[in-house]
């Protein structure tokens, strides 16, 4: 359902697709009101993903209409609540993903807003909505995770490869990464991985296989169009690839996929149903009292430097956490 506009707010706007340099900040753009099943949120801090570079050049397939406000997840503070909204108040502190009309705003309006708690800041609770998310459902609702199995993540340094570390070592997997550089293992490890491969070394697949014969029941890949054919060589027999990222193309030999009756699955949030936000959000908010979850932050920007973290987003090399930008 359309959210009801009324007053105005100081937000990042897209107006034209293309570069990160048409993102343009302005001072008076309509404010959201929610409607039923919907909190208006006072955002402070947004977190920048991969796609959302994607949509702001026009290289994706569900491109919103323009203008836009860019930002797919964040936290802050539930200014007002929408008809038939009981479980959050205004004050409360929250996380959110998916809204509706996107994060890097001083407001924004969203229907899958989840408590946070005070032991976590706005800018950690802005890195939960699209990693943690993504993260848990690759691993537990399309590869279906069990104690006991190894889970191999391609990229476990960044946003999404350090939610998965701490998801799949808090449900008892064996879990093994990679990373570019010597923070990035070190961070890795901290987060639940026993072994981090450099992928940046030219025989590091030759590493993982001979530490690991066996291969790896589930492969969490980031950079499908470089990773994929790797991945084919070290999933075990039967095993999963779980599709996150891709920039391109790249050629594989199927037999390697057949000889071991493995499999590729793609992983997209746009296709969750309201009971898969909500059961996400509640097992992720479970795990944060639990003290299982403890986002990690990179590097952060204000909102008028979106521009430089989407260059940073897409560009950076040796990811360490999560870009966050700060909005109030």
């Amino acid at each position: 359902m359309a959210a009801v506009l009324g007053r105005t707010m100081r937000a990042a706007v897209v107006r034209k697709f293309g570069a990160a340099e048409n993102i343009l900040i302005e001072h008076a753009f309509e404010r959201p009101s929610p409607t039923a099943g919907q909190v208006l949120v006072r955002v402070r801090s947004c977190g920048v993903n991969p796609v959302d570079t994607y949509i702001r050049s026009g290289q994706y397939a569900n491109l919103p209409s323009l203008p836009y406000i860019p930002g797919r997840e964040g936290a802050g503070v539930v200014e007002e609540v929408g008809e038939g909204v009981s479980d959050l108040k205004p004050g409360d502190r929250v996380w959110f993903t998916q809204p509706i009309t996107g994060s890097a705003a001083e407001y924004t309006v969203t229907e899958h807003a989840y408590i946070l708690p005070d032991e976590l800041t706005f800018s950690q609770g802005a890195s939960l909505g699209i990693a943690y998310m993504t993260a848990f459902r690759a691993l537990f609702l399309k590869a279906h995770a069990q104690k006991g199995q190894s889970v191999f993540i391609h990229g476990a340094s960044g946003g999404v490869g350090l939610a998965a570390c701490q998801l799949a070592a808090s449900a008892g997997l064996k879990v093994v990464g990679t990373a570019g550089t010597e923070a990035g293992i070190s961070i890795a490890r901290a987060n639940g991985a026993e072994f981090v491969a450099n992928h940046r070394h030219s025989d590091y697949v030759q590493v993982l296989s001979e530490r690991y014969p066996d291969g790896f029941d589930i492969v969490l890949e980031m950079l499908a169009n470089v990773n994929l054919s790797h991945d084919a060589a070290l999933v075990a027999k039967y095993g999963k690839i779980c599709v996150i990222g891709s920039r391109g193309e790249i050629q594989i030999n199927p037999r390697t996929l057949m000889q071991k009756e493995s499999s590729i699955i793609g992983v997209m949030l746009w296709h969750c149903t309201r009971e898969d936000y909500d059961h996400m959000g509640k097992e992720i908010s479970r795990l944060i009292k639990d003290g299982h979850i403890h986002p990690v932050v990179g590097k952060e920007f204000r909102l008028e430097e979106l521009a430089a973290a989407h260059h940073e987003v897409i560009n950076q090399t040796g990811t360490l956490g999560k870009i966050v930008v700060n909005v109030n």
